[in-house]
């Protein structure tokens, strides 16, 4: 059986994991916050979350999973036929880590956590959030889904990393970074009603106070 490592309020996790729960793949899920102690690092060579464990060892780097869980596992496909189509799919959701995710990143703590953002990071975070939301404004096809009919990586990616972007927009950002934009609002309302995403959100809901904990004493 695959076994998933790492924690429940980290979005990269949740990728992973609404793919395993959209294919109906039985999986593990082992507690695993990433660092880099030695027993960190054989797992996961650079220290992040999240890990799948697989018969053959460990994988890291959340496209690569998504990727080796589609070509190994049965179930709902995630990608469509064609080598174009899967191409612009990973495009997508390249576009949504690089041009979204990253930069929303950048504001999390301030958002989240409590700490405070240097203005200049604000502005640069700001700029490059709002010219990825008009890269995937234009490459999207939002039929309903990112890049059409049906629900691929692309949208394991959307739906933890939008969600996110939207919410730093408003805290840090006080603005609504969606508003031109209803197509994806729509979207992330359509998973809100999916069954495995509201798991999910219990899920880490339930493990975010001793998260918080973590981050606010520094011990893994």
């Amino acid at each position: 059986m695959l076994k998933l490592h790492g924690f429940a309020v980290s979005n990269y996790y949740n990728m992973v994991k609404l793919a395993l729960l959209e294919k109906g793949v039985p999986f593990e899920e082992v507690l695993f916050f990433g660092g880099q102690s030695p027993e960190a690092l054989k797992r996961s060579p650079h220290g992040k979350v999240p890990v799948l464990e697989t018969e053959h060892g460990f994988l890291s780097e959340t496209s690569l999973i998504l990727d080796y869980i589609e070509q190994t596992q049965p179930g709902k496909k995630l990608l469509p036929e064609g080598v174009f189509a899967q191409a612009k799919v990973h495009e997508q959701a390249k576009e949504i880590e690089l041009y979204i995710e990253l930069p929303a990143r950048a504001l999390y703590p301030e958002a989240f956590f409590g700490g405070r953002v240097d203005p200049a990071i604000k502005e640069k975070a700001k700029a490059e959030l709002l010219a990825g939301l008009a890269t995937l404004k234009r490459n999207g096809k939002f039929a309903p889904y990112v890049a059409g009919e049906q629900m691929t990586i692309a949208d394991m990616l959307f739906c933890f990393s939008v969600d996110l972007a939207y919410a730093v927009g408003k805290k840090v950002l006080e603005m609504d970074v969606l508003e031109d934009f209803p197509q994806a609002k729509a979207l992330l309302e359509h998973f809100k009603q999916n069954p495995n995403v509201q798991k999910i959100a219990v899920d880490k809901e339930a493990q975010m106070p001793a998260f918080q904990e973590m981050v606010r004493t520094g011990k893994r």
